[in-house]
C-alpha cells in the first residue's frame, strides 16, 4: 500500500513562526500517517537506474534523506533481502519499503508527567510551567513537552487542537499557563486572547534602570539578519505587539545595576518581553539570545515569570485570577541582587 501524508500528520501542526497566542481553528486531531509496507514492482525501463533514485521517484511522499536513512537501516528490502541504495536496478525486482516513524510524526503522544496543577475543572486546566519545558513539540523537541504530558494526565485532550492549548511560553520561562479541554473551551479562551481580555502579568529582572513606568507599542517580526531571533520591525509581516511595563525595584548584581520590571501583556508575539525590553536597552538577566554576551553567565536562563493570570471562565463567565510564586530559581537571583519579592495583590 503507498503511504500518504495524513492532512493532520505532526509535520503540519507545529509551525516554529505561529505567535505566543495560538489559533485554535487548526485541526490536529488524532490521526497520523499509516505505515505499512509498501510493494513496488520493478518493470524494464527501471533497469541501469541507481535503485536509490527508482524509489524516490516512486515513491515521492518521503524525502530522499529519510528513504536512504531506511536503506542504511535495512527497511528496505529488494527480493526479500536488505537493499544499498547504490546498487542498479535490473527492472524485474520487488522492492518492498517498509516506513519507520520520524520522530515528529509520534510527537502527539501522551507521555506520563508531573504538571503542576494550579486549578482544573471541567473547562479549564490552569498549570504553573516549570523552566526547562517546551510547551509543545517542535524541531529538536519531539517528545516530553508540556504537551505529552497533558494528553497523558487528560486522554480527552487528543480530540482537542494542540492538546488544548492556546498560549505558550518560552521554554525557559516559568508561570502560569491555561489550557482549554474542550473545543468549546479552548475557542473561548483564545477569542478572549484575541480581544485582549485575558489579564498576563510578568515579572522580569533587566539590566540596567528603566524609567519608571512606560508602554512599547512596536511591532515584532523574524529578525532580517538570524531568522531564528525576532525583532522590533517595520517589516509588512511583523505582527502589533503591545508591552506594558512597571518599575517595581533596583538592585545589583556584581555592581552593576539591575532592575525589576512588572510586564504587563496586550499581545501575545514570540518572545515578545525579551524583544521589547531590549529595544529599550534594558535586556533581560541570563537571556543568552537578546542579552549581553559578557554577562551571559549571572543567570541560566532568562529571569521572566509569568506571575499572574485573569480570564472569564470559558463555562461560567465568572472572573477568575490566579498569582503564583517566583520560581525557587528566581527568587535567589532576586536575593542576590538585593531585591524583596513583590507580595501578590
Amino acid at each position: 500500500m503507498i503511504l500518504t501524508a495524513a492532512p493532520n500528520s505532526a509535520e503540519n501542526l507545529f509551525d516554529p513562526d505561529l505567535d505566543e497566542d495560538l489559533d485554535a481553528e487548526l485541526d490536529v486531531g488524532s490521526g497520523g500517517p499509516d505505515y505499512s509496507p509498501i510493494t513496488l514492482e520493478l518493470v524494464p525501463e527501471h533497469c541501469g537506474q541507481r535503485l536509490d533514485k527508482v524509489v524516490a521517484g516512486l515513491v515521492p511522499q518521503f524525502s530522499r534523506s529519510r528513504l536512504q536513512q531506511w536503506f542504511d537501516e535495512g527497511h528496505i528490502l529488494v527480493d526479500g533481502k536488505p537493499a544499498k541504495g547504490k546498487s542498479t536496478a535490473y527492472g524485474d525486482e520487488t522492492v518492498t519499503v517498509v516506513p519507520q516513524p520520524a520522530p515528529e510524526d509520534t510527537a502527539y503522544t501522551p507521555e506520563p508527567m508531573e504538571l503542576n496543577i494550579v486549578h482544573e475543572d471541567d473547562a479549564i486546566i490552569v498549570i504553573n510551567k516549570p523552566a526547562g519545558l517546551v510547551v509543545h513539540p517542535g524541531s529538536g523537541n519531539w517528545s516530553g513537552t508540556l504537551l505529552n504530558g497533558l494528553l497523558h494526565h487528560c486522554p480527552q485532550l487528543v480530540s482537542v487542537p494542540r492538546a488544548g492549548i492556546v498560549h505558550r511560553l518560552d521554554k525557559d520561562t516559568s508561570g502560569l499557563m491555561v489550557v482549554g479541554k474542550t473545543l468549546e473551551a479552548q475557542t473561548d479562551l483564545v477569542r478572549q486572547l484575541q480581544a485582549r481580555t485575558v489579564k498576563r502579568e510578568y515579572l522580569a529582572l533587566v539590566w540596567g534602570t528603566p524609567r519608571a513606568f512606560g508602554t512599547i507599542d512596536t511591532a515584532i517580526g523574524r529578525d532580517a539578519k538570524d531568522r531564528v531571533k525576532m525583532a522590533v520591525s517595520n517589516s509588512p509581516s511583523a505582527k502589533p505587539a503591545i508591552t506594558h511595563y512597571e518599575l517595581i525595584e533596583t538592585g545589583e548584581l556584581d555592581r552593576r545595576p539591575v532592575s525589576l520590571v512588572q510586564c504587563r501583556l496586550e499581545t501575545g508575539r514570540t518572545h515578545q518581553i525579551r524583544v521589547h525590553m531590549q529595544s529599550l536597552g534594558y535586556s533581560l538577566v541570563g537571556d543568552t539570545v537578546y542579552g549581553k554576551q559578557h554577562l551571559r553567565s549571572f543567570f541560566h536562563r532568562q529571569a521572566l515569570q509569568a506571575r499572574r493570570l485573569g480570564l472569564t471562565h470559558p463555562a461560567t463567565g465568572e472572573h477568575m485570577e490566579w498569582v503564583v510564586p517566583l520560581a525557587d530559581d528566581f527568587a535567589e537571583l532576586l536575593e542576590q541582587a538585593g531585591i524583596e519579592e513583590p507580595e501578590a495583590i
